[in-house]
């Protein structure tokens, strides 16, 4: 199978479907193909309510900070890893920043989201901390971190390579893996296996709304959730009558 490259978009019916997916039920469909570990525990939105995140990773990495290496007078220059990053990063693609679990310092502010809101970036996610977080969240950028942290960057945090793997929050994430951020968190997805994982996550989704419907009006669990052969069969009758209401 030849692989995709890293900074292929995908497609808008693609983004579409995985938004409305969940990061929980992408996950089960990852499991079933045996991969355990694509879930990024302990990080969440800035903000209630944010927009759904979904696209292809474009990775920065920090190490520890270093006094000879990180003052703010360095942070500022143009040539700068962590704003090339911000300037870099391709509209579409979910900057994915590597902080090590540090959130001793901020790995961005409201300005940088603002930057990566106006140039089309999808999103952002980190394993560390962002600063500025009601302005983050008036961005409209959807942001997702481990806790908010209001020092400066060069105080703790070094860039040191973008556009390579990365572990967030224990996850490997490659350049171009797709990563999918809700209510839920974020979970990241191989390239390669994003449309196969995308139309079963998807399915499942359609079938849990099913569901639900029937569990809001007391019907039991038992022979519905999960889905049985034969409740897998009303579900078909039910999307093939135009998914009328269920009363």
């Amino acid at each position: 199978m030849s692989q995709p490259a890293p900074h292929q978009p995908i497609s808008e019916e693609l983004r579409a479907k995985l938004s409305r997916c969940g990061a929980a039920t992408i996950s089960n469909a990852l499991l079933k193909r045996g991969y355990r570990n694509t879930f990024l525990l302990g990080v969440q939105g800035v903000a209630p309510g944010q927009p759904a995140m979904v696209g292809p990773a474009f990775t920065l990495r920090f190490i520890p900070a270093r006094e000879d290496k990180d003052t703010m007078a360095l942070y500022a220059r143009d040539d700068g890893l962590h704003r090339r990053a911000i300037e870099e990063c391709p509209p579409g693609a979910v900057l994915v920043m590597d902080a090590g679990g540090d959130a001793r310092a901020s790995c961005m502010g409201d300005m940088m989201a603002l930057r990566l809101k106006m140039r089309g970036v999808a999103g952002v996610v980190t394993d560390g901390g962002f600063r500025d977080v009601p302005g983050i969240a008036a961005t409209g950028l959807p942001s997702f971190q481990r806790q908010a942290s209001g020092p400066a960057t060069p105080i703790a945090l070094h860039p040191v390579e973008f556009d390579a793997p990365v572990g967030c929050a224990g996850v490997a994430i490659y350049p171009g893996d797709v990563i999918v951020g809700d209510g839920e968190g974020v979970v990241a997805i191989p390239r390669e296996l994003v449309e196969e994982v995308a139309d079963e996550a998807f399915a499942a989704a359609e079938y849990e709304a099913f569901a639900a419907a029937h569990i809001a009006r007391g019907r039991s669990i038992f022979g519905l959730f999960p889905a049985t052969p034969d409740s897998r069969v009303e579900y078909e009758q039910w999307v093939t009558a135009g998914r009328p209401a269920i009363v």
